[in-house]
């Protein structure tokens, strides 16, 4: 892949993280707040873009989103590494639960 591609598909994520950022902000802020780990601020500010707006930001060459699970307790719990299909939905149960205490801690 070469570097204009590798910044065509930076954009493309941008974009698409962006707007779909702003359409879940728009239907139920608060479950934005979680899911996307945003600051109440920055969801105020994405909520108000114009779709002008959205592709400027979304033309950088920065990835926009990140992963937020930083930890490898994370990372095991919801990738199941060794465990049946049967612990799968406990397993990203408790994966959500630390991640949501993480959220408060950041809010």
């Amino acid at each position: 892949m070469t570097s204009d591609q590798i910044l065509a598909e930076i954009r493309e994520a941008n974009l698409s993280y962006l707007m779909l950022a702003q359409s879940l902000i728009r239907h139920d802020k608060e479950q934005a707040l979680f899911r996307l780990g945003l600051s109440e601020d920055n969801a105020n500010l994405i909520n108000t873009m114009t779709p002008a707006q959205m592709m400027k930001v979304a033309s950088g060459n920065t990835l926009l989103c990140r992963f937020r699970m930083d930890d490898d307790m994370v990372w095991n719990l919801i990738t199941s590494h060794g465990k049946g299909a049967a612990n799968d939905g406990m397993s990203r149960l408790h994966a959500s639960i630390l991640m949501a205490g993480r959220h408060q801690e950041a809010a």
